[in-house]
């Protein structure tokens, strides 16, 4: 790989024309995936992948001008520390936020990247011309901040972000919450039983990994199966069952990795406090994200929670 301050004057402004047309087919992809639920979104991108397309073409016509037909084949994965771009425009359910945040770097960090590059380069003609990219680039952010002004009014906007959080809702918080709850409540009983049968912390945490990971998985495999998100618009099943299964197993191991410590009574009363501190994270969530009364939240969460751990600590004990 080449460094920068190793181009010539005709691969820097190769490099300009190649990174405007990816920037440009970038935009035009963000554009496409939004079109229909965020249709101010999609508009703003493809105004802005067109201003993409015009720098490109007047890169092009100073380079024939200056260099002739023939041009250098030199895009940014040639050249050592140059900006890479994240590929979130390869996902299927482009969140809107992650989409506007991904476009604000592209045109902070060519920016920034162009006017670094100009600092350490050696050779004046190369250092005009990233100086003169680097001026580009600042406008290209303005440019931005002009489309989004025009094309996302307050109540557009406000519109989008709203659709933008209820997906967040459905795909990620709610399939979460299932498995956090489930984790957190219904591996309590085997758990607790386990330790209070044979007060031995070692038994606990072999119970406890075992029903944590086991229901873990059997709640992945119910979420990812149980909806293809097609009609109720939840997205893919396959990253709903990561997510449930995942929060089922902290939620379990929360409070099983306390009988690590050896003195059982220190271990279970660490892990009690670890579920209280379950519980009221599941409450906060359902107050946050599904518009619940917190006391609400609290008592039904907890009054839950309190039944299953006496039921594990009465069985342990009979």
């Amino acid at each position: 790989m080449k460094r920068v301050k190793d181009l010539t004057p005709p691969e820097v402004l190769a490099l300009a024309i190649s990174s405007e047309e990816e920037d440009s087919q970038i935009y035009m992809n963000f554009a496409h995936k939004l079109r229909g639920e965020y249709d101010s979104t999609a508009q703003m991108f493809e105004e802005m992948a067109a201003e993409e397309q015009d720098h490109k073409n007047m890169l092009l016509d100073l380079y024939r001008k200056r260099f002739g037909q023939q041009m250098p084949y030199i895009t940014r994965q040639d050249v050592r520390g140059f900006m890479k771009r994240r590929p979130i425009w390869l996902m299927d359910n482009l969140r809107v936020d992650a989409v506007r945040r991904q476009a604000e770097m592209m045109e902070i960090e060519a920016g920034n990247f162009y006017a670094h590059a100009a600092e350490h380069a050696t050779d004046v003609e190369v250092r005009k011309l990233l100086g003169d990219l680097a001026l580009i680039e600042k406008g290209h952010e303005a440019k931005a901040a002009e489309l989004e002004h025009k094309n996302l009014p307050m109540d557009a906007r406000a519109r989008e972000d709203r659709e933008s959080q209820k997906m967040f809702i459905l795909q990620i918080v709610q399939p979460g919450l299932a498995g956090l709850i489930d984790g957190s409540i219904s591996t309590l009983a085997p758990i607790f039983a386990a330790a209070f049968a044979t007060h031995s912390s070692h038994d606990a945490l072999v119970v406890g990994l075992a029903a944590s990971i086991g229901a873990g998985i059997s709640m992945g495999i119910t979420e990812s199966v149980s909806d293809d998100g097609a009609i109720s618009g939840r997205g893919h099943p396959l990253i709903r069952g990561v997510v449930c299964g995942l929060m089922t197993m902290i939620g379990g191991l929360g409070h099983t990795l306390p009988f690590l410590i050896t003195d059982f009574w220190t271990a279970t009363a660490v892990a009690g406090v670890v579920v209280a501190i379950e519980l009221v994270a599941i409450a906060w969530v359902r107050w946050k994200y599904m518009e619940t009364a917190f006391t609400s939240a609290i008592v039904q969460v907890v009054l839950g929670g309190v039944l299953v751990l006496l039921a594990g600590i009465l069985i342990g004990s009979a």
